[in-house]
């Protein structure tokens, strides 16, 4: 790659991180501004999410540090995840935090930039392509289309006790918000789908699970919200996946252009094909 290309971009300074998404997975969607993080880390911390085909831009000789954390599974703790950070930094390194999708969109971007705050250590935020667009678009799913949704909610499925998250007023986002995607909530997929039904969604509105989003190894499963969990244990699905559920997944009809460029053939016009209104 061309140096003239990052000519003017900043410097990754010593003893300074970089909070840098690396988007859903796909190495193309890395921003420049993350290839040119790549290029001058002394250290990079990365996240289990993110692509190890991003990581093959790093510089010869950077350190490769991994610290995922997935659900179910022995994993480091934020705290000390946010620690090393600074650790590393106060060691004069030019630190690189890679994570997956958006630092700042259910990233935990927020919590590690607060405690570089806290002790004093120069960072900046470098926003990447977030899972809940580009992973939905790499199936072929609008998150807005206005002729069908006005308004789309993001939400995540768990909260950092490993629950469904009792702070979300399930009832009104159920009644207020055309089109849900949901963010690590597969674990507890029968609980949320349960919640927007009994709060008046119907049980055969569409939904789909995007697992491994924009990756050789992406899989997608249309479904209804009354059979999303028997569905998704037939299939064998496992995380990382997105989660969607409005009249946005019947586009897929005609907007999986990752599958027509294997030879699906796609629906000219889902619009006739049942596609609700907006309420």
């Amino acid at each position: 790659m061309s140096d003239a290309l990052f000519a003017g971009l900043p410097v990754l300074e010593k003893g300074s991180v970089w909070l840098v998404g690396a988007g859903p997975g796909d190495p193309g969607l890395l921003t420049l501004h993350a290839v040119n993080a790549l290029r001058q880390a002394d250290v990079i911390v990365h996240d289990a999410l993110v692509n190890a085909d991003c990581l093959t831009m790093a510089k010869p000789g950077a350190v490769l540090e991994f610290a995922g954390k997935r659900g179910g599974k022995p994993s480091p703790k934020q705290r000390d995840i946010s620690l090393r950070l600074v650790e590393l930094a106060r060691a004069g390194h030019r630190v690189l935090r890679l994570k997956g999708g958006d630092p700042f969109v259910f990233g935990r971007g927020g919590e590690e930039a607060l405690t570089l705050v806290e002790n004093r250590i120069p960072f900046r935020i470098v926003p990447g392509v977030t899972a809940g667009i580009g992973g939905l678009a790499y199936a072929g799913i609008p998150v807005t289309h206005r002729e069908v949704t006005h308004a789309v909610t993001f939400l995540t499925g768990h909260d950092s006790a490993g629950v469904v998250p009792d702070r979300i007023q399930w009832d009104a986002i159920a009644k207020g918000s055309p089109v849900i995607v949901m963010y690590m909530a597969m674990k507890h997929i029968g609980q949320i789908t349960a919640k927007l039904i009994a709060a008046g969604r119907a049980p055969d509105e569409p939904m789909a699970f995007v697992c491994n989003a924009s990756t050789v190894q992406q899989t997608v499963l249309e479904t209804t919200l009354q059979n999303a969990e028997a569905d998704v244990m037939a299939a064998g699905l496992a995380p990382p996946a997105i989660v969607v559920v409005g009249e946005v997944v019947r586009l897929r009809s005609a907007l999986d252009w990752l599958g027509a460029l294997e030879g699906r053939v796609l629906d000219a016009d889902p619009l006739r094909q049942g596609l609700k209104d907006p309420a």
